[in-house]
């Protein structure tokens, strides 16, 4: 996996696309979150979910490749920078195990993984039956470079070439709702180019089985995709949502340009088309929960992960077909295994308890980072995840100085900050370097206002440097 030419990739999204193509990069070795302890997931038990449309039998339980094992990084000598490479091994276990214990849907994308997701799920899939598996991957053309009719088409053809096969079974326009003017990049992408009826004349010809959209950002453009279905302009065999139980009721509260996951499910519900379930754990932050959120949830399940609470969730609907994951480890998977084979629906009594603890969560008042680096690299260097997620990792263990110095609190909780900030986020990818260029704000898919935060957040750093009662 050395030799892996990334030039083509680049090529492909178009001039000033290298920013673009490492914001979607996403592989990375995640913290191991807290998990079933040593049993073994059994074979054969896996929940299935039938597609209304193929009568194909899809696992609840689908395997999300935007996050991939790596080995250390490989400096190019050519180029001069660090490169990611995939540990194509591992990947293949992960893949191997899956597929033993029921998993047949994979989702992937160009994109993903500085793009060499796609290349490597095809080498771990292609070792295995066709008709073992299932594929989603995408048309990702969200740097305005890609969008020629030429490249978006470079870019399906490719996916064919990376992923081993001679058709796909669900196809996502990728990312649809995003951008400040979400209808003209919507148009840009898919209608000017003539992409979308592209895409449907290979849904025709067998190329594509089933024809989607992932969604991210403004509702009128989903709304409005659900309109072409109604009206028979377009459609839609299937849909991706984010869904969890935060976002339930709370994912507008948290930011009044998301919308809320109840209503994107039941519209998709009422015309019976399938919801594909992202992310299920809000990037891990599901899983990683204040301690008291973790001791309430381990008084009534605790021999079950505080992950599972949230996997029961996204799959106890009857209108998902499958919920996406990404495991990069084998304790990840076990996991996930354990609460899908089969699936323990959500009684009514377990999905009020859940509706408290979204209320607990939400009143942390966290910013809703997912850590996907969609908003990376950043063209002044800072690290934009590390700095909100040590934010929020503050909040979550109460090392917030929020209360002023006379707070009893105040000096080990700023020390905790202040120390830990410098340890976690290097002073030249810190907040203060951000110059309010705006790049990172429209491809963030949690649509927060990231120059705006990086402007609180340092003044909040340099207020506690200062000793300021007022934080």
């Amino acid at each position: 996996m050395k030799n892996i030419d990334r030039r083509y990739f680049l090529k492909l999204l178009g001039g000033g696309a290298i920013a673009s193509s490492a914001l979607l990069a996403a592989c990375k070795k995640n913290e191991i979150v807290n998990t079933t302890s040593n049993q073994e997931p059994p074979i054969g038990k896996m929940t299935y979910r039938l597609d209304p449309h193929t009568k194909n039998n899809i696992s609840l339980l689908g395997f999300g490749m935007m996050r991939l094992p790596t080995v250390d990084d490989i400096y190019n000598s050519t180029s001069g920078n660090k490169e990611t490479e995939i540990d194509q091994d591992t990947v293949n276990r992960l893949v191997d195990y899956a597929i033993e214990h029921g998993v047949n849907y994979f989702d992937t994308s160009p994109v993903y993984c500085q793009g060499l997701s796609e290349r490597s799920t095809g080498i771990a899939l292609s070792r295995h039956p066709r008709d073992k598996y299932f594929i989603a991957t995408k048309i990702s053309n969200s740097n305005p470079g890609s969008w020629t009719r030429k490249a978006s088409i470079e870019m399906f053809e490719n996916s064919f070439k990376e992923l081993q096969v001679d058709y796909i079974d669900y196809y996502l326009l990728h990312s649809i709702g995003g951008g400040d003017d979400a209808l003209a990049t919507f148009n840009g992408r898919y209608m000017d180019n003539g992409i979308l009826d592209f895409l449907v004349e290979q849904r025709e010809k067998g190329r594509i089985r089933n024809l989607g959209f992932s969604y991210h950002g403004d509702v009128s453009i989903f709304d409005m995709l659900l309109q072409w279905h109604d009206d028979g302009r377009y459609h839609w065999d299937f849909v991706q949502i984010e869904l969890n139980y935060l976002d339930w009721h709370f994912a507008k509260e948290i930011n009044p340009r998301n919308t809320n996951a109840d209503y994107l499910y039941n519209e998709l519900k009422k015309r019976n088309i399938p919801a594909v379930v992202m992310e299920p754990l809000l990037g891990g932050r599901l899983s990683n929960v204040p301690d008291a959120i973790i001791a309430k949830m381990k008084t009534r399940e605790p021999e079950n992960s505080v992950a599972s609470w949230a996997f029961r969730f996204a799959g106890t609907p009857d209108g998902v077909l499958t919920v996406l994951s990404g495991m990069v480890y084998m304790e990840h998977l076990k996991d996930n295994l354990l609460t899908y084979s089969p699936l323990k629906p959500l009684t009514d009594e377990e999905n009020a308890f859940l509706e408290e603890i979204a209320n607990d969560i939400y009143n942390l008042k966290t910013i809703p980072c997912n850590d996907c680096k969609y908003c990376m690299p950043c063209p002044y260097g800072i690290d934009i995840p590390g700095v909100l997620l040590h934010y929020n990792k503050c909040i979550k263990e109460s090392n917030m100085p929020n209360k002023g110095t006379q707070d009893p609190d105040y000096r080990r909780a700023r020390r905790a900050f202040l120390i830990g900030y410098d340890r976690s986020v290097p002073k030249l990818r810190q907040a203060s370097h951000c110059i309010g260029c705006n790049q990172c704000r429209p491809l963030c898919p949690q649509r927060i206002n990231i120059p705006k935060e990086m402007r609180r957040i340092d003044d909040f750093v340099e207020r506690l440097k200062q000793n300021k009662d007022e934080i």
